[in-house]
């Protein structure tokens, strides 16, 4: 039996699998709406921009916090709370609406609540509950096909959200407080229940670090997490950093619409093949083939602003992405001692996000600084150098994660 075919028979993995689908096509028409909403009650540019800006560092500062939770708590108990604290709080934006009581303050504390719950409930259990409903074996192919999912959802959810804000501008959000509701009915109909660890843990596993503890033993594992982070980096730069230089060489809005869904047409692709290159290539070789890769897209569009040579390029570019990310995120999630998992992803996820999250600014002040030539090449170079560094060293290996002998991860 293949994969695919023991992932289609297997009843709580689609249930876990459609329940995040559902609660992320909820999250992605509301994230287009949030800023328009609030631009809608009162114009101010800097409240819309601090909506998000809330939201986001919520979510760093209780990444790690919440990966201690979801080593110690039940996981679908910690995001059934985290679905109905986020179902709660965003049904209070067409209740406050229909009462005529609907405040710029309200709607960034209801930001806050959504990224806290997401962030210290919903997010680490979530992460890391393919170890309880998908066999090890399975893990490739399961990884796929969420990432596929989100693939999609990024490329749809926040157009419809906008389409749905244009109809009614409370829908979105009615919208996706329902999401959580269902997210949540399924994950009640889950049949396999995560184990719980009663006994007291080993002093190298206690406390929010222990994860950071276990992730310095593992040389591979950091180096590939580094090289992650260098290309999120590029990545989150180059976002930002399409969008000024096609704008800033004529081309109209909806041009480059087209060119950034490219990005989402080769996430989905590339998470569709993943699971079979990376049976084919070693997971070192996957990383360095990523790096060569990125490093010569961002120097083709640094050699150009033809909309068709820059959506192509980010169509190779983000295709590629999901092969390492499967195979890092199998490694993680197979390889980690159970009772590490949720900080050792969250202390992951913070690593290779948290630094990403400084892309844009970076983007912007290159492009401030320079030519497009040369923002483009220093983001090429930095990959290149990223790819030097952290991924050719890990060309020869079929492991990213140790484990010793005589221990179960």
């Amino acid at each position: 039996m293949t994969p695919a075919d023991a992932l289609n028979k297997n009843r709580d993995f689609l249930r876990y699998w459609s329940a995040g689908a559902v609660s992320e096509l909820g999250t992605a028409l509301s994230l287009i709406a949030f800023p328009l909403l609030v631009l809608a009650l009162g114009d101010n540019l800097a409240q819309a921009g601090a909506v998000a800006t809330c939201s986001l560092v919520t979510r760093l500062v209780l990444r790690l916090p919440g990966g201690l939770l979801a080593d110690r708590w039940n996981r679908r108990t910690l995001m059934l709370a985290g679905d109905a604290i986020r179902m709660l709080a965003l049904a209070s934006i067409p209740v406050a609406s229909g009462l005529g009581h609907l405040t710029y303050p309200q709607l960034l504390v209801v930001a806050i609540v959504e990224g806290a719950a997401t962030a210290l409930l919903f997010a680490p259990a979530s992460g890391i509950a393919f170890r309880d409903v998908v066999a090890k074996e399975h893990l490739a192919e399961a990884m796929s096909r969420t990432q596929a999912t989100e693939g999609v959802i990024a490329m749809a959810g926040p157009a419809l959200g906008g389409a749905l804000f244009a109809v009614d501008k409370i829908l979105p959000f009615t919208l996706d407080s329902i999401s959580y509701a269902v997210s949540a009915a399924l994950l009640l109909s889950l049949r396999t229940k995560p184990p719980v660890s009663t006994a007291k843990p080993a002093a190298d596993t206690r406390g929010w670090s222990a994860g950071l503890r276990w992730m310095r033993r593992q040389p591979a594992l950091l180096r590939a997490l580094f090289f992650g982070t260098v290309v999120n980096v590029a990545g989150t730069a180059a976002e930002v950093g399409v969008v000024i230089s096609l704008r800033s060489a004529g081309s109209g809005a909806t041009v480059i619409g087209v060119v950034m869904a490219c990005a989402g047409v080769g996430a989905v692709i590339g998470a569709l093949l993943a699971p079979r290159i990376i049976g084919r290539i070693r997971p070192g070789a996957s990383f360095a083939v990523a790096g060569v890769i990125w490093t010569a897209g961002l120097a083709a569009i640094a050699a150009t602003r033809a909309p068709w040579v820059v959506g192509l390029a980010l169509v190779v570019m983000i295709g590629i992405t999901p092969v390492g990310n499967i195979a890092l995120g199998s490694a993680l999630v197979g390889g980690t001692p159970r009772e590490l998992l949720g900080r050792v992803n969250t202390a992951a996820g913070t690593l290779t996000g948290g630094v990403a999250s400084f892309g844009p600014l970076m983007a912007g002040l290159l492009l401030q600084a320079f030519s497009p030539l040369t923002a483009w090449l220093v983001l090429a170079a930095l990959c290149g150098l990223g790819t030097a560094v952290f991924a050719g060293p890990l060309l020869r290996l079929t492991e990213l994660v140790a484990v010793p002998a005589g221990q179960e991860a």
